[in-house]
């Protein structure tokens, strides 16, 4: 049978495996490094699936469990902060279980890279007992993820799937395998003792799934993608994930060597047999020290004298990614072998470090003109402004600095809330996005008008979710799929909460912006600022803009309070290069001398 070789990325064999494996329901909520899962998968829907980007991950998680009790097959997908969010469906839902195969895509990011926290899945899956799958590489998790439904199903249990970045992002060519033949699902059906969860219902089975993960450990001791390489000598190595591909690049080949797919619940026979004919196991892993645990106890339980090493023990580093070097320098180290790259290197000139780019803005974004007026109509008075997870977390940068905290999606209603109530002298402004508002920052609105706290809510709304990729949400009208749907208001959601205090303007119209920001600072309650104009990737650029060399002052006031990408000094003079500008005339507006303007036309 012929099959077709196609170049991947990791998060597309992952969305393409959901699509062999017959996926009907598909709900998540856009995170780098997973965001891209969903997206594919809306690319080969051939319309027997449906597809939407939920408002959270939450709301994501409790439709997927709708489906998966109707028996189809449900994919969830997230970030493993958004794993947070939805932890609390997820640890019911773990008592409660499922019929339709239900796998829960969460992205860990080691680094971290594009994220708050350096999150490990594998706890959670420990913490609400379910089964977890984590794949070494883009192949691995194209067929990996069909056996996650199939594991699924048999048990009756939503299933964990924890790919990390560099699988998600890595680039490989697969073979297209055809479709798997699933039975459409059955529906629902009632069954009271079943879908809905009491203590007493908990309890029984809570004692089901400690029963079920011991029969799943042996299960899994058996599962051939935990695989163990005999080989000589009495030092082995351990390892899962991404990081099992990298060993594999180095590892000598006489190495004992066993790998992890299936870190909960552990494949205890497996890892015995492994262990007892070692010294000493150096066990390599990102993030936390999972397998390393799990060996430990094991060696305890059968009385093995073998020493585990790792991050336990210092062996290996305890943060951030790992990489074939740092995996190479764990393995010599531990084997005892000279690394001969080093030693080559002896006496040689240092590599010199890359440079540093912050991130920023970018030029024409409308967030830049926002944060700009509330400092303009703020300038002398005592004001805190906390911020929230988005693009406009960089408002923190200088030459802006407008982001005094920042702790998690929605937090930025509530810190200020906080904040008000400690120090009532202040104006507490919080700076929340469109997308994040509808996925967590509604309740914190509501919070502040019940509990009659004074802040101002400042809503930056560029018509999509911006950082993760432009994808809809409630507010654009569109859904993931392209049907029109309702366009969800966001100044009638806060007059419904309460608020009569709402005006919404384009932070690009300077002097009305930042006059909106001193009549709302003069007022009391909760009111809101709704900042109005469209990314620059949803939009078409404007004309653009260029310095008049001969009335410029050069006092750079253009690039010392804005810190647009497009403003630059080349040769003593302030200069816009016009391949950045996207026309928005901020820098305009903001010119003590009127230097800037419209690049003239030559018609």
């Amino acid at each position: 049978m012929s099959t077709e070789r196609k170049l991947v990325m990791g998060n597309e064999a992952i969305g393409l495996g959901a699509v062999r494996a017959g996926v009907k329901m598909v709900a998540g909520y856009p995170g780098t490094p997973s965001t891209e899962i969903l997206e594919t998968i809306s690319k080969q829907n051939d319309g027997s699936i449906h597809v939407e980007w939920s408002t959270n991950e939450k709301a994501a998680m409790e439709v997927g469990a709708g489906a998966a009790y109707a028996g189809a097959r449900t994919l969830v997908t997230m970030k493993q902060v958004g794993l947070n969010v939805a932890s609390d469906p997820l640890m019911s839902l773990a008592y409660v279980g499922v019929k339709g195969g239900m796998v829960i895509v969460s992205a860990d990011d080691p680094g971290p890279i594009s994220s708050q926290t350096e999150q490990d899945t594998r706890h959670f899956a420990q913490f609400s007992k379910l089964p977890v799958f984590d794949p070494s590489s883009p192949e691995e998790a194209y067929l990996m993820i069909a056996d996650a439904f199939e594991y699924s199903e048999k048990y009756q249990t939503p299933v964990l799937f924890r790919p990390t970045t560099r699988v998600c992002h890595a680039c490989v060519s697969i073979d297209i395998l055809p479709k798997l033949e699933v039975p459409e699902p059955e529906g629902f059906i009632r069954d009271t003792m079943r879908w809905v969860i009491f203590p007493r219902l908990s309890y029984q089975n809570h004692m089901k799934i400690e029963a079920r993960n011991v029969e799943l450990s042996e299960v899994f001791s058996s599962y051939p993608l935990n695989r163990l390489r005999k080989g000589r000598g009495r030092k082995g190595v351990v390892s899962g994930g991404v990081t099992f591909a990298y060993a594999s690049e180095v590892i000598p080949q006489e190495v004992p060597f066993l790998k992890i797919s299936t870190p909960h619940p552990f494949p205890e026979r497996l890892a015995k047999e492994f262990m007892e004919g070692m010294d000493e196991v150096l066990v390599l892993e990102e993030l936390d020290p999972v397998i390393e645990k799990e060996l430990l106890q094991i060696a305890g339980k059968y009385r093995l004298n073998v020493k585990i090493c790792g991050k336990l023990t210092h062996d290996t580093k305890n943060a951030g990614e790992n990489s074939v070097e740092s995996v190479r320098g764990d393995l010599n180290r531990f084997l005892g072998i000279e690394d001969e790259k080093e030693k080559n290197q002896t006496g040689t000139e240092p590599v010199p470090a890359l440079p540093v780019r912050p991130p920023v803005l970018c030029a024409g974004c409308p967030h830049r003109a926002s944060f700009y007026a509330v400092k303009k109509a703020m300038r002398g008075k005592k004001a805190v402004f906390s911020g929230d997870i988005g693009c406009y977390t960089l408002g923190n940068a200088k030459p802006l600095d407008m982001v005094d905290t920042c702790l998690c999606m929605g937090a930025d209603v509530t810190i200020a809330q906080g904040l008000h109530i400690i120090e009532p002298d202040a104006v507490n402004f919080s700076f929340i996005g469109d997308s994040t508002f509808f996925a967590s920052g509604v309740t914190g609105v509501v919070n502040a008008v019940y509990n009659q706290t004074d802040i101002v809510l400042v809503v930056l709304d560029n018509s999509t979710t911006a950082m993760t990729g432009h994808q809809p949400h409630p507010g654009t009208g569109v859904t993931m799929m392209g049907d029109v749907a309702a366009k969800i208001s966001i100044e009638n959601i806060l007059r419904g909460i309460g608020l009569t205090w709402i005006e919404t303007v384009d932070p690009l119209d300077l002097e009305k912006a930042a006059d909106a920001v001193k009549r709302a600072a003069g007022e009391t309650g909760v009111r809101a600022i709704i900042f109005k104009s469209p990314c620059i990737a949803v939009s078409k650029p404007g004309k653009l803009y260029e310095v008049k060399q001969e009335t410029c002052t050069k006092c750079k006031v253009c690039i010392t309070q804005l810190g647009c990408p497009a403003i630059a000094v080349n040769d003593g003079a302030v200069v816009i290069e016009p391949s950045l500008c996207y026309g928005c005339g901020l820098c305009s507006r903001v010119c003590p001398s009127k230097a800037i303007g419209e690049v003239e036309s030559d018609e």
